[in-house]
């Protein structure tokens, strides 16, 4: 793999109280007679019937509150942006892999940032100090200020291809730990070729009782693989063409279970 040349690199290294009813009432009425008037009344007249003020002061209940119940705050872990040193000449790729296309090379010296990295801390992303060109470098080719393991786990998008389609024929035969994967090939237009691996296989393999992330580059139309049995999730796999514009679209591998 060429590295780009001084000028290339120089380019890319220019340098997320409830309320109660008002009260109301009837007031009495003054019925006190004059002293002439009680003197005039016979006796075999019937009395006025006594009036019963009767209150409509009327207390209204206040309504049942029920505590609305509130969800813990989630925890965001915090996580480090790291800066690092180039110990020697390295490839820089769009992927955590030597499976990957290459984006741009580093040199001795350079010092770059480091802003995330894959699940096991093996491969690291990094851009130029203050810069917005990350990719993918090996984490042991760099002296790393600080800890690898306090990084972002991270991914990268891809690079897409605008002229071909997906891969067809894709199979997976399984013999005891060993899969084989199958497809058939892409035929490229004169020109497209990237001169690095025209298929890319991302698995996620069962390696002593866990699932481990495992890039594959692939000249032929075939690859075998090993899955162990005895992860609690299933392994699986996906295969893309390759050509220097970019990848196509992945297609899921049928992958066969032990």
């Amino acid at each position: 793999m060429t590295a780009c040349s001084s000028s290339t690199l120089d380019s890319e290294f220019e340098l997320n109280t409830p309320t109660k009813a008002p009260t109301s009432y009837n007031q009495p009425t003054n019925t006190t007679l004059p002293v002439t008037a009680l003197q005039t009344i016979e006796p075999s007249q019937t009395p006025d019937p006594t009036v019963t003020l009767t209150s409509t002061n009327t207390s209204t209940a206040s309504p049942t509150l029920t505590p609305s119940m509130t969800s813990s705050p989630s925890i965001t872990p915090t996580y480090a942006i790291l800066r690092g040193k180039v110990l020697e000449q390295a490839n820089c790729r769009y992927g955590p892999g030597a499976a990957y296309l290459y984006k741009y090379g580093l040199y001795p010296g350079f010092n770059i940032e480091i802003i995330g990295r894959n699940e096991l801390g093996t491969w690291i992303v990094i851009q130029a100090i203050g810069g917005s060109n990350p990719c993918w470098v090996k984490a042991s080719l760099l002296d790393i200020s600080g800890e690898v393991m306090s990084l972002a786990p991270t991914s990268l998008p891809l690079p897409h291809s605008p002229f071909y389609g997906p891969l067809t024929g894709v199979s997976a035969q399984r013999s005891g730990e060993d899969v084989v994967i199958s497809w058939s090939p892409l035929f490229l237009r004169a020109g497209d070729d990237s001169l690095q691996f025209p298929y890319l296989i991302e698995a996620w393999l069962c390696q002593d009782g866990q699932l481990i992330f495992t890039p594959i580059g692939s000249w032929e139309t075939y690859v075998t693989v090993q899955d162990e049995p005895g992860c609690p999730e299933s392994s699986h796999a996906r295969v893309y063409g390759v050509e220097k514009h970019g990848y196509t679209n992945w297609v899921e591998i049928p992958w066969p279970q032990p």
